[in-house]
């Protein structure tokens, strides 16, 4: 009888630990300050371009390298 006691305490102490976890993820949800619709576009925006800018700089080094190895081994 005793194991199940124990068990039936330990569930106990699982649930509740759950449930405070999820009391505590709903606190900190409402302390955080969400951007606003144009807030979130610009900086996507901003995000894609740098994206974009850096991936197209990385491509034409790649490329320059590419001819400058076949100039000097081809």
């Amino acid at each position: 009888m005793a194991k199940k006691e124990e068990v039936r305490v330990q569930e106990n102490k699982e649930s509740f630990q759950l449930l405070a976890f999820f009391k505590e993820t709903k606190e900190e949800l409402d302390k955080v300050v969400w951007p606003s619709r144009e807030q979130l576009i610009s900086e996507s925006v901003a995000v894609l371009l740098m994206v974009i800018l850096s991936a197209t700089i990385i491509y034409l080094v790649d490329e320059f390298f590419s001819w400058a190895a076949g100039v000097v081994f081809g």
